[in-house]
């Protein structure tokens, strides 16, 4: 079968170039892109490599692939990572992978979060903001969480996300919108535990993978208990990674059940397909709430990079081959190929 890989590779922030530190945190770097190569090249002699450019799409309809796995998170616009799947689906190719709509809600916070309160699925209260003009305190409690609301990766969130007061709310909204030329989604902090969960499959052939516990008391002093930029990407690095993850995350089977059974409905309410990511926090009452979902989820091959899809597949007994190859086959038995 001829298969293509479609991606982004990360790239270095010019000062002149205006954009935000962290503005290539989602792309991917060459030895992610290579291992996944290398995966599929195990269980398939003939692997192309695509960069998701402008020229993507006259390569995609030069070479006619049967089927491209698709890591491509897309670099411009607020639906960015629907482009290369809307370019796939006007050249009738098949791709593993959720389908343009989906890929869009899911990166637009807001919305993703409007159709799971429909579906009665648990989720933070929040409120878009656009400028400073509505009193946000007014319809939601502090503490609250400031957060870009068309990023991923962590972009945006960094150790003042977390605000108490409405000088700090203000001052927060207003620096994002500035620095992400977008709107500011505020929700209401959750103070639980969190946990992500991953997930292989379709239909009744769903798998969710053991339950990843992050763990942030193993965070300095002076650093909020969120997934940040800080912590993400400046305090956990390869060579010194942070003990901040358990998995399988150790809790009761009643929670574990919760989440799985939160995050599963989820899955289905996004018309999410093949793989998912899905963060998962509780409540002060332990209730389990969606943070948001990643379709389009990391899968860094180094263990020491701390990577939660792979972090969550080597637990459940799957190599890095294995993983990157059930993604594939679910996209052919959905296809039928």
């Amino acid at each position: 079968m001829k298969i293509a890989l479609t991606y982004n590779l990360k790239k270095e922030v010019q000062k002149t170039e205006g954009l935000p530190e962290d503005f290539y945190a989602e792309c991917d770097d060459i030895e992610t892109v290579e291992a996944v190569r290398d995966a599929l090249l195990e269980r398939h002699s003939d692997v192309a490599m695509i960069e998701a450019d402008e020229d993507a799409f006259e390569k995609l309809r030069r070479l006619k692939p049967e089927l491209v796995f698709n890591m491509a998170e897309g670099v411009w616009g607020e639906s960015r990572e629907s482009h290369l799947p809307a370019m796939m689906e006007m050249l009738r190719i098949p791709y593993t992978g959720s389908a343009p709509l989906t890929l869009a809600l899911c990166l637009n916070k807001a919305r993703a979060k409007e159709i799971l309160a429909h579906y009665g699925i648990p989720t933070a209260r929040f409120l878009l903001a656009r400028d400073n003009a509505v009193d946000i305190e007014k319809y939601l409690s502090f503490p609250m969480i400031v957060k870009p609301a068309l990023e991923g990766s962590s972009k945006g969130i960094k150790n003042d996300s977390i605000v108490a007061n409405p000088s700090d709310l203000k001052r927060k909204v207003r620096s994002l919108i500035d620095e992400y030329r977008q709107p500011a989604l505020v929700e209401e902090y959750l103070s639980g535990r969190e946990f992500t969960v991953a997930m292989i499959g379709n239909g009744g052939s769903l798998k969710v993978l053991p339950i990843v516990e992050i763990n942030y008391s193993s965070l300095p002093e002076g650093i909020n208990h969120i997934y940040s930029y800080e912590a993400k990407w400046v305090l956990d690095r390869p060579e010194a990674p942070l003990n901040i993850f358990k998995c399988p995350a150790e809790i009761p089977e009643r929670l574990k059940k919760a989440i799985e059974s939160v995050s599963i409905d989820a899955f289905r309410a996004l018309d999410v397909r093949d793989w998912c990511r899905i963060d998962v926090r509780l409540d002060a009452a332990g209730v389990p709430h969606v943070i948001e979902l990643n379709p389009l989820p990391g899968i860094l091959m180094d263990p020491n990079c701390n990577s939660c899809f792979p972090k969550a597949a080597r637990a459940a007994g799957m190599s890095f081959t294995e993983l990157v190859n059930s993604v594939l086959d679910a996209a052919r038995e959905r296809y039928g190929i």
